[in-house]
């Protein structure tokens, strides 16, 4: 692995995870956004820093076992548990855990996760996303990372019962804008819902198509980015 030539890669997943400080989606210092460098190689976020401290000099890289590799930082050591399988077993590029508010609000319920027939916003995960009802305790060993990655049964987004949501992508930008648009149509369901009036979710061939468009132009998903990277620059 070569350290600098992966910068661009460490600066990004910093930038990611700045970007869900700011909105509002992190918690404490816990939960980990990750990338793959190749088989045995990720970029993680170091133990011990909120997320809107990280800067691409904060990264660090580690193999699959969590032995860091490259980086000033040490490792959470539990940080590879579910990071690793979804990487492994459900080839994964980028991966990023989080128990944003909202998101997780509905895996508290007994539907488990978004109605994606509702908001537009909530459309373009039509078809994406996978649940896991079962919540088994802290992920502390790999067999629960690995159980988690099979539930995902190769979707992009699993929302983990009375636990959180992973999102996942083939590149970090695209991860993100998936990050926070899935937390926005977990909010106005939430929203929708606290008012106690019948909700009117779309027709199944509307929500299909409304995602088939939002999958086939990227360009948007890039260009927020890109301006994140303006509003927030590294520390």
């Amino acid at each position: 692995m070569d350290w600098q030539a992966c910068r661009a890669q460490r600066a990004d997943l910093a930038l990611a995870l700045r970007a869900a400080a700011h909105h509002g989606l992190g918690e404490g210092v816990c939960n980990h956004f990750s990338f793959a460098l190749g088989p045995d190689a990720y970029l993680i976020n170091p133990r011990g820093l909120m997320w809107a401290e990280v800067g691409e000099d904060d990264i660090v890289a580690i193999d699959s076992s969590g032995r860091r590799i490259a980086g000033r930082h040490e490792v959470e050591p539990t940080a590879m548990f579910i990071h690793a399988a979804v990487h492994r077993i459900a080839a994964k590029a980028c991966v990023m855990h989080t128990h944003m508010p909202h998101a997780t609000a509905l895996t508290l319920t007994a539907a488990r996760a978004l109605d994606t027939r509702l908001s537009q916003n909530a459309m373009r995960f039509h078809g994406r996303v996978a649940v896991d009802p079962d919540y088994n305790g802290l992920a502390l060993d790999h067999a629960e990372g690995e159980r988690i990655a099979r539930a995902m049964g190769g979707a992009d987004i699993v929302f983990l019962g009375n636990h959180g949501v992973i999102v996942c992508g083939p590149r970090i930008d695209h991860a993100f804008d998936d990050l926070y648009y899935l937390e926005r149509a977990c909010e106005s369901q939430v929203i929708a819902q606290s008012t106690g009036l019948k909700l009117m979710p779309v027709a199944e061939e509307i929500a299909r198509r409304v995602s088939e468009q939002a999958q086939g132009e990227r360009l948007q998903s890039e260009l927020f980015f890109a301006a994140l990277r303006r509003a927030l620059p590294n520390p």
